[in-house]
């Protein structure tokens, strides 16, 4: 008899469950309809049109060059999609407004840390108020200090030598292909790992492993970045309950990501953390919270990794198409280096003094930016420098890539690229950072900006002393993957030749 009624009730409860799950979906596709339909109705204008119905790839390669397209025609620099509630700007006196003026008015919001939430959980790019304020506390101190920036500079100059260099070696002269921007991804992934975890994966060894991590959150910073063109929350909300399509294979990659994360604080705590130089035995040193410890070092990771690669593939692909920058970075190189110099690499002290080169990179950051556009969400009624209205929980996003190609705010010839535009009497001279927000700018500008660009300058030096790079097919134009970082689409194949061979 107990085990009737046990039974009885097993199957009642499934029953419940059931209904439930069936309410809870009917409920969420009814509220997607009810948002579809009121869109149709309520915004039947050109762009909102245009993107629901993806026209606009018919005339450009990338999301960002149609914005860039809308942006010009405005003549106010800034635009809204309405069917996306989102107000986006490349009005360098609206970008002061947002990251300086009215700071506090425009965190991340719930709606941003939603979309990366499964992802970088509480970590520095996805929170607001007292958790990002500690953290970035936490990160200046460690990220300005001397003994921190020579441990990354050591850890940069091992990659290239032991690995950068023979694997270009490897296939100099051969006339065999290689990815460039998976090489520099690779790169990339090696050093940050050495610096965050004190792991080193090797993906940049010989054979070119396959990493499980890496491809693990490379497709989770892809699929969390499919969230925010949505036209609407509910769409992936509702696939993520039903455990359907990307939302399935984003928590997969998740619990992978996981997995590691946690296996290396694991191994930290085993081996002990205290006399170690990575990012995340410094954190130990304060936080015991291992969740809130993994989604830190994850944030760090996707920041260092994906942004030093996104900009040196972009670099290069503009040095393929400007060989007198190139042959000047060359030239400079040799002033401080000499041409037959036993120095493997340029001391900080040189490379400080390399105004043309850190021009190019400028040059090819405001053209390329690693990130192409950010987002905020408002917590109140505004007003921006330019009249626009911004009501309450409005998406606001500036739009670096598109600043980059604004006449009005570069010039008639901001599509060239031109280092000599950031140089006066062959010295660097910084530009305002609200009309260059490539690192953000205000009280969040990004912690580890020097370091990214000594790393830059650490790999353009050293393939440029040794390498020819030829890419592959040269007027092809860089169409970008969607993604939290700019990567382009099919990579960047190179043939390799050694300099005097």
């Amino acid at each position: 008899m107990d085990s009737e009624l046990s039974l009885w009730l097993c199957s009642m409860c499934s029953v419940f469950c059931l209904m439930f799950f069936s309410f809870t979906l009917l409920f969420s596709l009814f509220s997607l309809l009810i948002l579809v339909l009121r869109m149709k109705v309520w915004c039947n204008c050109e762009i909102c049109q245009a993107f629901l119905t993806s026209s606009w790839n018919e005339e450009f390669d990338n999301l960002s060059d149609w914005y860039t397209h809308l942006l010009k025609k405005s003549p106010t620099g800034t635009i809204h999609i309405h069917v996306l509630g989102n107000i986006i700007t490349a009005n360098p006196e609206n970008v002061e407004h947002i990251l300086k003026t009215r700071f506090e008015n425009y965190p991340k919001g719930k709606p941003f840390s939603a979309l990366l939430g499964d992802l970088l959980g509480r970590g520095i790019f996805n929170v607001d108020g007292d958790s990002w304020k500690f953290q970035r506390k936490m990160a200046s101190l460690e990220l300005g200090s001397i003994s921190i920036r020579m441990h990354a500079f050591d850890i940069v100059r091992s990659e290239i030598h032991s690995r950068l260099i023979p694997l270009l070696s490897s296939v100099s002269g051969k006339e065999q292909v290689l990815d460039l921007q998976d090489v520099f991804r690779r790169f990339s992934f090696d050093i940050i790992c050495k610096f965050s975890f004190g792991l080193d994966p090797g993906c940049l060894n010989l054979s070119l492993p396959i990493s499980e991590f890496a491809e693990a959150f490379d497709l989770a910073s892809k699929l969390s970045a499919q969230r925010a063109v949505a036209s609407s929350p509910l769409i992936w909300k509702v696939k993520r309950l039903l455990n359907l399509g990307t939302e399935k294979q984003l928590k997969e990659a998740i619990k992978m990501v996981d997995e590691f994360a946690q296996e290396m604080i694991n191994q930290r705590r085993e081996k002990g953390f205290s006399d170690s130089n990575d990012l995340l035995s410094r954190f130990m040193g304060t936080i015991n919270d291992e969740k809130y410890l993994r989604d830190i070092v994850i944030s760090f990771l996707l920041a260092g990794r994906d942004t030093v690669a996104s900009g040196l593939t972009s670099f290069f692909w503009l040095l393929s198409q400007h060989p007198e920058v190139e042959s000047a970075i060359r030239d400079e190189l040799e002033r401080f280096m000499g041409t037959s110099s036993d120095q493997q690499f340029a001391s900080f002290d040189q490379m400080r003094e390399m105004h043309y080169l850190h021009a190019a990179l400028y040059e090819s950051l405001r053209l390329f930016p690693p990130v192409q556009f950010d987002s905020k969400f408002a917590q109140e009624d505004d007003i921006l420098p330019d009249g626009t209205f911004v009501r309450i929980g409005t998406r606001v996003t500036y739009h670096p890539y598109a600043m980059g190609r604004m006449d009005r705010v570069w010039g008639s010839d901001c599509l060239e690229y031109k280092p000599e535009r950031w140089l006066k009497n062959g010295r660097y001279i910084p530009e305002n950072p609200y009309k260059f927000p490539v690192f953000q700018a205000g009280q969040r500008v990004c912690l580890g900006k020097e370091m990214a660009l000594v790393d830059m300058k650490c790999v353009v030096l050293a393939i440029i002393r040794r390498y020819s790079i030829r890419i592959a097919d040269p007027n092809q134009a860089p169409r970008f993957a969607p993604g939290l970082t700019a990567t382009v689409r099919g990579g960047l194949p190179i043939l390799v030749q050694e300099r005097g061979a």
